[in-house]
């Protein structure tokens, strides 16, 4: 760079006002800046922007140099502590306005490769301009807060132990560098709430804040792995979440509980329902902030609420939203009495879609500790149901789930809740009397008639069958009641002669497949095609049998003949406790 050109294009900015000062005059000064960074005369860069006389063309034009300054920190050069300085000193005494526009093209424009290095750098310096600004420094702190957060949505979220202490991508130390950033605003925000002298302008800072928080929320805390045993940075700044939002006058319980009714609609965008959820796993799962948080709300109100998020967790694929959502239905359902869920509450849309939700769960989920997670809140739900809702919750199920496991799961609790009816005291129409009819009724149904698929539905028919032993040997209570004891005995009757008809045809069918299989394996070697049509119609678990080797073969169909064995003392057994009792007097 020639000495004697750049002084006298120095000299033309020192001799030209700011109002005359043309884009091309921008341009220069910025490449003058580039060339010093390049050549690494990063401190004579500093010194010229230091140098008193020129403090003018600084002023003026300094603020286009914060994106070379700023890259070339990020690219760790030799000059980090020159280019600190001289961004340090570009803060203090460019326009505010000129350097925040300069810092969003900065944001607008990482590299991808270098996201939270660049904002790792930048944040400690956006701090200090938008503390400088005198008009729009709400707008600007939400644009900022905005920016920030998009590029950081492009990296990704630890969610291992082992991965957020390890930090990779940085975006822990970002946004807990983003949390330090805003302290200085939510304390200004809490003076000015103290002294009741609130402007519009203030009022729009809490929005942003708020919005912030509620990004946040969704981003990266929902996807994070977080728990109070174990205080990690994500940890630290969901805590630092929860914290802000009532230091900025938002109440957690209305915005988790009255949401829908607030005036404002400046934050329904942010507001999502599952930056609510995350909020309300963190408070009653993590427990953050708990101890202010109201105690007037009893825990069924707190439930019904929570379920709209809990349904929205568990419509997710995603493995943290999932557990968030179990886990937050369970604490939802730990503070309720059992037996008080009143049948009403089933008339609620989130009441019927959070228990299809999890039996989708159970069904397709292919994570086992997230299925078995979802099987124990089943199982609560079920206990916290008084005995009408129980009733009508076990028929809604036994219609709707498709699924012979679950279906077995809810024919066992109805065994289950007929053994408590029994008990002195217990008694109800629900389990012991004519209501009870409807839903055995759906206990003993073969869905397909006689062509029902024996294996797939075989934890089904074998909890229906001890359900109906049972019946028998305890029919004390159930012969009280007019007419029940009839209409049971009919419902058993045609349940077991179909059962009879489909285990004969399943026998004939497996018995013959399994013929056929032992005269393939003798003749393989001289026919070896005919091993190909073998049980190719059989389904076990979702899985053909035909794609399975000769050995499994013969193991599938040797149980399953078995099972129909199994069935079918069950079934005499019953006949035999039925004409037991028949030569009984009543």
């Amino acid at each position: 760079m020639n000495e004697d050109h750049v002084n006298d294009i120095i000299q033309r900015w020192l001799d030209t006002p700011e109002e005359d000062l043309k884009p091309e005059n921008y341009q220069q000064f910025k490449d003058f800046g580039s060339a010093c960074l390049t050549e690494g005369d990063s401190a004579q860069l500093l010194k010229f922007l230091q140098d008193e006389k020129k403090q003018g063309i600084v002023k003026s034009m300094g603020y286009v140099l914060m994106a070379p300054l700023v890259n070339e920190v990020v690219q760790k050069e030799k000059s980090l502590d020159h280019c600190q300085a001289a961004i340090t000193h570009l803060t203090r005494t460019c326009s505010p306005n000129k350097l925040m526009h300069s810092l969003l093209e900065l944001i607008e424009d990482i590299d991808p490769g270098a996201i939270s290095e660049t904002i790792l750098t930048l944040v400690p310096h956006l701090q200090t301009v938008l503390l400088q600004l005198d008009d729009n420094k709400a707008a600007c702190v939400g644009l900022a807060l905005t920016a920030l957060q998009k590029q950081l949505s492009r990296l990704p979220v630890p969610y291992t132990q082992q991965q957020e202490e390890a930090d990779e991508y940085g975006l822990c130390r970002c946004y807990n560098a983003l949390a330090v950033s805003i302290k200085p605003f939510i304390e200004e925000m809490k003076r000015k709430n103290e002294n009741c002298n609130t402007t519009s302008e203030d009022e729009e800072l809490r929005t942003e804040l708020l919005k912030f928080c509620m990004r946040s929320l969704r981003e990266p805390l929902l996807e994070a792995d977080l728990n109070r045993d174990r205080k990690s940075s994500l940890w630290l700044f969901a805590t630092e979440i929860m914290v802000t939002l009532p230091a900025i006058q938002e109440s957690l319980s209305e915005l988790l509980f009255f949401s829908t009714l607030k005036k404002s609609t400046q934050t329904d965008n942010s507001q999502s329902k599952e930056s609510r959820a995350c909020l309300a796993y963190l408070l009653f799962v993590q427990l953050i902030t708990i101890d202010s948080f109201p105690a007037v709300f009893s825990p069924v109100f707190v439930l019904q609420c929570n379920m709209e998020y809990i349904d929205q967790l568990l419509t997710s694929k995603n493995e943290s939203y999932l557990l968030k959502g179990l886990a937050l239905y369970a604490k939802s359902l730990e503070s309720v009495q059992d037996n008080r869920l009143p049948v009403s509450l089933l008339e609620l849309k989130s009441f019927y879609s959070v228990p299809q939700n999890l039996r989708h769960v159970l069904t397709d989920c292919p994570m086992q500790h997230v299925r078995e997670s979802g099987l124990q809140v089943l199982q609560l739900f079920i206990n916290k149901l008084d005995v009408e809702a129980k009733h009508k919750f076990f028929r809604c199920m036994l219609k709707t789930s498709n699924h012979a496991g679950v279906e077995s799961y809810i024919v066992k609790n109805t065994r289950n809740q007929v053994e408590f009816s029994m008990k002195p005291g217990n008694a109800n129409e629900w389990f012991l009397g004519e209501e009870f009819l409807s839903l055995l009724g759906l206990v003993l149904y073969l869905p397909q008639g006689a062509e029902t698929d024996l294996l797939n539905s075989m934890d089904r028919i074998m909890e229906s069958l001890n359900l109906l032993r049972y019946i028998l040997i305890r029919d004390r209570e159930l012969r009280r009641t007019t007419g029940v004891w009839e209409e049971l005995c009919r419902l058993k009757d045609e349940y077991l002669k179909m059962l009879r008809v489909c285990i004969s045809i399943s026998r004939g069918y497996y018995s013959a497949e399994l013929k056929a299989l032992r005269e393939d394996q003798k003749l393989k070697a001289k026919d070896a095609a005919r091993s190909t049509r073998l049980v190719k119609s059989i389904t076990v678990q979702h899985q053909k049998v035909s794609n399975m080797s000769p050995q499994v073969q013969h193991q599938v169909l040797q149980s399953a003949l078995v099972t129909f064995d199994l069935m079918e003392s069950l079934i005499v057994r019953i006949e035999e406790i039925t004409e037991e009792k028949l030569k009984i007097p009543n």
